[in-house]
């Protein structure tokens, strides 16, 4: 259908809509622009976001529980005071005062106890102003009780990290989308971009290693662990309370208590994109966690999807388990860790056909000949002993050269009989190639002469370029007097060339 709209839009007499002509002349699955691709995160830098996000897990943790525990010893302040702590949260938790009643019953700032003003207090130093005091305490006595828009951020780091999938699907699955296992959990996924709706178990690191005691039960305080069902207990567990407020929220575990500019708490669902200090920007620079580029949480997602392709072998089809594998390829593919291990690949892959397929044969001389005899010699040369005594006796003669292994040839599954000998011999590792077989290389080269006079340049350089080119230099390390006998013996009729009929008919290229 592209195709066909392209070429009526290159007729001169039609009329095809500039849009739909840009869009049809576009990638596939890519909508006509251009767009910069993100790339991942550094190891080093997704395990310091990693590490980094565990201990703001575990702080969180804390405060609240240092929170609910002093609610716990407060009273109304009408019978305590307005100025204490306890208290305060104490009102704040059982919802008997709001915080308006609270802006309104506080005094100015310098008459507020010190346990106040250090609750308002920014770490960096930042001045309190006094007209934005009230707002401040309001903010830090909710954050006691409640996570934050930022404390979210870490929970949103470690699930990302864990499941390998989307931020909008790690963010998306509310209370009925978790189902506990016996060793792990299991995840309802939805990704409203897609409208795919996807159930995705993981196993935890325990039971993946043969442990009998669940991983989820263990306490996570000793650094980052791969654990979906670790971090979704403890993101349950810290968004109970402002899930309890916000029954409408189904969706989503993702709940925070924000406090507004007319000093009212609501709670509502996540919004990380709100002002600098909200979001994973701002984030990163509260955790004290330096990156290169742009800070986008989109990238790392991009570095899970790359230690995926590294895990599965490169294979596509593996990492690209979420989405397309034209997807992956276009977008996950162009990271610079997977071009480099690509090249690597390559590299590698081509480093070893070289050496398995193409490496020439070995080259005995007229003064080394000797040398097979002798036991030590053998193990220099690489050869055993019954090897070396089968091509001195000539039962491993394949023509233009002897094979120490027939049943090993790189052209043929192993255990087979080598199926192209002799004509790729002169390509092969396990080639040897004796002085008095220099009359068949001579026949050979004749042959390959003949060949080469018929044949295109670019087919014979493509079918034979290879042997030709050892060939020669095996001639070209012999010395005359070798040459002129081995002629002698060719015009006298004592060598003959004995190739397979294949070798004797000619195709058409």
């Amino acid at each position: 259908m592209r195709l066909l709209i392209v070429r009526r839009d290159d007729h001169a007499e039609r009329d095809v809509d500039g849009g739909l002509a840009q869009f049809v002349r576009g990638k596939t699955l890519i909508a006509a622009g251009e767009s910069a691709e993100r790339d991942e995160f550094t190891l080093v830098e997704k395990r310091a976001m990693v590490r980094a996000a565990w201990n703001s897990v575990i702080a969180l943790e804390k405060r609240l529980a240092e929170g609910w525990a002093m609610a716990g010893q407060g009273r109304h302040p009408d019978q305590g005071s307005w100025l204490s702590l306890p208290d305060l949260l104490w009102g704040l938790s059982c919802g008997e005062i709001d915080l308006r009643e609270i802006s309104a019953s506080l005094p100015v700032l310098r008459e507020w106890p010190s346990e106040l003003q250090e609750l308002v207090q920014y770490d960096d130093g930042t001045p309190v102003y006094p007209q934005t005091a009230k707002l401040r305490l309001n903010s830090q006595l909710v954050a006691q009780l409640y996570p934050t828009t930022q404390d979210l951020h870490a929970f949103r780091v470690l699930l990302i990290d864990t499941t390998g999938h989307a931020s909008e699907e790690a963010t998306s699955f509310g209370e009925r989308d978790v189902e506990f296992l016996p060793h792990g959990v299991r995840l309802t996924f939805v990704k409203r971009r897609a409208e795919l709706v996807r159930h995705r178990a993981f196993r935890d690191t325990a039971a993946e290693n043969g442990g009998e005691e669940q991983a989820s039960t263990h306490d996570i305080t000793d650094g980052p662990r791969r654990e979906a069902s670790a971090v979704v207990r403890r993101l349950l567990a810290v968004t109970a309370k402002a899930r309890e407020k916000a029954p409408h929220l189904t969706h989503t575990l993702f709940v925070t208590a924000r406090v507004r500019a007319g000093h009212s708490l609501v709670f509502d669902h996540w919004v990380p994109n709100g002002g600098l200090e909200t979001r994973f920007e701002g984030w990163l620079a509260s955790v004290g966690v330096e990156v290169s580029g742009e800070k986008h949480i989109g990238r790392l997602r991009k570095s899970t999807k790359v230690e995926k392709a590294i895990a599965s072998g490169g294979r596509i089809s593996a990492a690209a388990d979420d989405h397309l594998e034209e997807t992956f390829a276009g977008h996950y593919a162009q990271g610079t860790t997977l071009r480099v291990l690509s090249g690597r690949v390559i590299a590698t892959a081509q480093d070893h056909w070289f050496h398995k397929a193409v490496l020439g044969p070995t080259v005995v001389g007229a003064d080394a000949e000797d040398a097979l005899k002798d036991t030590e010699a053998l193990k220099s040369l690489g050869l055993e002993e019954d090897q070396a005594e089968g091509i001195i006796q000539g039962q491993l003669d394949m023509g233009v050269s002897h094979c120490k292994d027939p049943y090993d040839s790189p052209f043929s599954p192993r255990g087979e009989l080598c199926a192209v000998a002799p004509l790729r011999c002169l390509e092969c590792r396990n080639a040897w190639i004796l002085p008095g077989q220099l009359p068949q290389l001579l026949l050979f080269e004749r042959h390959l002469e003949n060949l080469k006079r018929r044949m295109p340049p670019k087919s014979f350089t493509a079918l034979w370029g290879q042997s030709y080119v050892n060939l020669r230099a095996v001639l070209a390390a012999r010395s005359d007097r070798e040459l002129a006998l081995a002629r002698t013996s060719i015009e006298a009729g004592q060598t003959e060339l004995n190739l397979p009929l294949t070798a004797q008919v000619e195709f058409e290229q």
